[in-house]
């Protein structure tokens, strides 16, 4: 049975961030919220669980996954950023927003592309997101929380906690969630690309 914690969306507890932490760094695989919907997610070198968050969204080897991190300088970690797109991101984020970059060698080859050496970043504004990163000290490996023959994100947390109760180990109740996914935008040739609409106002990349 998992752990099912309810965690003010504005003002986090700091009793519950770092009980959750705990749970991450111990193998965790948790649900919890972002600033687009709910997200699974566990720590970045956790394998099984990465195993586990694909069987569960029954998602094959070439489904990007997501490093979300807290900040620009966590992410200029595990992404190369030039000076042009270090000032786009710099104006948008935190948001809604998945930017795919070319990886750094920081970057576990299990998350990489299979083709190309691309990862998907994120930086959230969401407070709770927020504080989970702050406390890890670095970033979570992520998905979106859309279950198989779904087409968006699950956003009740008490049907979250009656479907994945026993597949997760920790569930964060942070109220509703949105039912659209982050926006993607590809930097890797230079130019902003679209790649999916989702809740982030893409136009601002597109200018």
């Amino acid at each position: 049975m998992s752990q099912f914690f309810q965690i003010h969306p504005d003002n986090p507890q700091s009793r519950l961030i770092k009980q959750a932490v705990e749970i991450i760094r111990n193998g965790g695989v948790v649900v919890y919220p972002t600033d687009s919907c709910y997200a699974i997610g566990c720590s970045m070198g956790n394998k099984a669980g990465i195993e586990r968050i694909r069987r569960l969204r029954e998602l094959d080897d070439k489904h990007n996954f997501t490093l979300v991190c807290r900040d620009l300088s966590q992410l200029g970690l595990f992404a190369k950023v030039d000076t042009a797109a270090f000032r786009l991101l710099k104006t948008h984020l935190p948001g809604p927003y998945t930017l795919i970059l070319n990886a750094t060698r920081e970057v576990p080859r299990m998350l990489l592309h299979p083709k190309r050496r691309t990862i998907g970043l994120r930086v959230p504004a969401q407070p709770i997101a927020q504080a989970l990163l702050a406390e890890l000290g670095e970033p979570l490996m992520s998905v979106s929380l859309i279950m198989p023959g779904d087409t968006e994100p699950m956003s009740d947390p008490y049907e979250i906690r009656d479907a994945l109760e026993r597949q997760v180990d920790l569930i964060i109740d942070g109220g509703y969630g949105g039912v659209e996914a982050s926006t993607v935008i590809s930097l890797v040739d230079g130019d902003p690309e679209v790649v999916r609409v989702g809740c982030g106002d893409p136009a601002p990349f597109t200018a």
